[in-house]
């Protein structure tokens, strides 16, 4: 069969599904530990947590998030099929990010996290699979590695833009419109799935349940073998007293894995022999990957904490005016800002006086300036908030 020089028409249908998606992704964790931290004082109101419990509430999330797609590949392998697992998915999250626009309600931001975690699971293995069997063809497996290069740059096209979606609407009009946006996001991405698969046929052709062989375990014995143990297992890390690894969710995750390291263990050590070498080389990349990921998202926690607390806001010149026309530009008071100081887990280690207090709506006049340095008093109304005397 002749080779062909270009890539399926699915491609592109595929490309800006999963550019929508990952725009909504990457817009979240952009935003949410500051949306948690953001307390009841500020111009747009957070949740108001500590940087404890933030912490713990974004490391949870993303454990979870990175769980579902193993359950989400095998019910979309053995049940749904990839499209229809992709367009569950992919309402669940959009749901699940204009949920997060609810304000000040704790039942709706856990909700929506939920529904947001079950949809991740269902939507990102699948449609990754799906781009893969359009290059099974013959006629296309050459310019598989290429596709999957171009779908990539989707990835990354969304995860850019979405800074500036996000930085725009929570300035100009508060969190909800950025949460909101993303959902609007995931729902684009749908229906152009829903659309673009009609005029690229193949998407229909290739999407077909894969029965289970001979030999491989079915869903319930997955579930039994490796789910229930696992669960069982974070249980205990969890209701354990004190804490082995700093935080109880942090005990749960890792006691969790255990039964999901035992399981791959017993996999290498029962495979045919011609299959060992290849789930060993398989499982060691995962390894390197895990290690990747965990290190890669401390920019939403600890590096975001950091620049929080550290980086001075204030621009002029050239900056200051495209800012300004891009509207990406808050007004800082000059007042001293108070941040927490947390320690190596996240846990509370009293408060400092920083050198400013951005993004406030407190103002200070020249009588309270000090005269020995030029600082400023810390206002009435900062001490009150924080309950600290300061002199």
């Amino acid at each position: 069969m002749a080779k062909e020089s270009k890539h399926p028409k699915g491609l592109m249908v595929l490309f800006f599904t999963e550019m929508w998606e990952r725009f909504g992704f990457y817009l979240l964790l952009g935003i949410f530990t500051l949306y948690m931290l953001a307390g009841g004082d500020e111009k747009f109101p957070g949740l108001g947590l500590s940087n404890a419990e933030s912490a713990d509430i974004y490391g949870t999330y993303l454990a979870l998030v990175y769980l579902t797609p193993f359950f989400g590949g095998l019910i979309a392998d053995r049940l749904l099929g990839y499209r229809k697992s992709i367009f569950i998915g992919g309402i669940l999250m959009g749901f699940g990010y204009l949920g997060l626009a609810i304000p000040n309600s704790m039942p709706a931001f856990f909700g929506s996290l939920l529904l947001i975690i079950l949809g991740n699971g269902m939507f990102k293995p699948n449609i990754s699979v799906l781009l893969g069997k359009l290059y099974e063809d013959e006629k296309y497996i050459h310019l598989k590695d290429s596709g999957f290069n171009i779908f990539y740059m989707g990835i990354n096209v969304g995860a850019f833009i979405c800074n500036f979606v996000a930085a725009y609407l929570r300035i100009k009009y508060g969190w909800g419109w950025a949460f909101a946006a993303a959902g609007v996001g995931m729902f684009i991405g749908v229906i152009w799935l829903f659309f673009g698969q009609r005029k690229a046929s193949r998407i229909i052709e290739v999407d077909k349940i894969t029965p289970a062989a001979e030999g491989d375990m079915s869903l319930t014995q997955i579930f039994l073998k490796l789910f229930v143990p696992a669960v069982i297992a974070g249980l205990l890390g969890w209701f354990i007293p004190g804490n082995v690894f700093g935080a109880d969710s942090t005990d749960a995750f890792l006691f969790f894995s255990i039964p999901i390291v035992i399981f791959y263990i017993n996999l290498v050590r029962t495979a045919p022999e011609n299959e060992k070498e290849p789930i060993k080389a398989l499982l060691s990349v995962m390894g390197v990957v895990v290690v990747f990921w965990a290190i890669f998202h401390q920019n939403g926690s600890a590096l975001t904490f950091w620049t929080k607390n550290n980086t001075d806001r204030e621009v002029k010149g050239v900056t200051e005016k495209v800012l300004s026309v891009l509207e990406l530009k808050e007004e800082a008071s000059s007042a001293p800002r108070i941040y927490q100081k947390t320690g190596l887990h996240g846990e509370f280690e009293g408060y400092a006086l920083g050198k400013n207090y951005y993004f406030d709506n407190h103002t200070v006049n020249e009588s309270d300036k000090v005269a020995n340095n030029g600082d400023y008093k810390v206002p009435d109304d900062i001490k009150k908030i924080y309950s600290v005397d300061y002199v």
